[in-house]
């Protein structure tokens, strides 16, 4: 009985004396290999990555033969065009673009160095022509009548000044190009006229009828004189 339980508690210590051997063996592999170090992989995954990276390169080589036959496809196409293309006209340059008659071209450059009122939106004139455009200005000056008794003050206020400093232009040419008596009485018509037309832009900015039509009589009788002198 007692030889029976010694050779049993035999088996048991070299039972355990052999699974910790191999613990041991196992972990001193496991800790042996560097960290960070690669595992080796089998011989199927090599192969799998180099089928891989065949694959790619056919890719992309079918790729780029697929780019440069449509460049070249496109090219043969643009010479094809030119080859049978017609030469386009060239006409002479457009004529002057501008607004109203009487204006400066609107390609044509400003003197920035006038005035406002001599700037940008009057053209010079001759003398004689510049009479002729005095007198129409005033026939629009006279058709602002229309408009006062509509009582539309705002467009009285445009038309007035818009034609106003068209006169005032052409009437300066006009007195400049006059012999030395004659402007003198001119001139002072002309202040007269100016002076009229400001206190019926001051009637039409306030509105007031009766200081409108008072004022208009007065603008039209001094355009009349102003006008007798033009000839």
């Amino acid at each position: 009985m007692v030889q029976a339980m010694a050779s049993m508690a035999g088996l048991r210590g070299n039972s355990q004396a052999v699974l910790e051997g191999s613990l041991h063996l196992s972990g001193s592999n496991r800790l042996s290999a560097p960290i960070g170090s690669r595992v080796a992989m089998p011989r199927s995954g090599v192969a799998v990555r180099a089928q891989q990276a065949s694959t790619e390169t056919e890719t992309s080589r079918r790729a780029l033969l697929g780019l440069l036959t449509v460049g070249l496809a496109a090219g043969s196409s643009v010479q094809a065009v030119l080859a049978v293309a017609k030469p386009i006209p060239v006409g002479p340059p457009p004529p002057p673009s501008g607004g109203l008659p009487g204006t400066l071209n609107s390609d044509e450059p400003r003197d920035l160095d006038l005035p406002l009122k001599e700037r940008f939106f009057i053209q010079p004139l001759p003398p004689t022509e510049a009479a002729v455009r005095a007198k129409e200005s005033a026939k629009d000056i006279i058709k602002v009548k229309e408009l006062i008794d509509k009582k539309a003050w705002p467009y009285v206020q445009n038309d007035l000044r818009l034609r106003a400093e068209y006169l005032r232009y052409d009437l300066n040419t006009v007195i400049s190009a006059k012999p030395k008596d004659e402007k003198k009485s001119l001139k002072e018509l002309t202040g007269k006229l100016f002076q009229d037309i400001g206190n019926l832009d001051y009637a039409a900015k306030k509105k007031n009828a009766p200081q409108a039509e008072k004022y208009y009589a007065e603008t039209l009788s001094s355009l009349n004189d102003v006008l007798a002198k033009l000839g």
